[in-house]
């Protein structure tokens, strides 16, 4: 059930958040609405549990057994400092 919430903001920050909404196709609302849950969900993680992204994502790469994350790491950081 949707309920009425009544925020006060500074008023350029309402015109940027309105102009974001409109630019992605969303509603202001659900921004909001967005915001709120992963912040609270963000609150769980930090409580040790994964948040739906994380799970989502989790499994998603599929890797050798013996790669080694440190050795892969070293070489993108020397490839990347060349």
């Amino acid at each position: 059930m949707d309920t009425k919430l009544t925020l006060m903001l500074d008023k350029r920050i309402i015109g940027r958040a309105k102009a974001y909404a409109k630019r992605n196709h969303k509603s202001l609302s659900g921004l909001v609405e967005n915001y709120f849950k992963n912040l609270t969900e963000a609150q769980k993680a930090d409580d040790g549990a994964s948040t739906p992204l994380v799970n989502e994502l989790t499994g998603v790469l599929k890797l050798k057994p013996d790669f080694d994350f440190k050795k892969d790491r070293l070489r993108h950081l020397e490839d990347r400092h060349q």
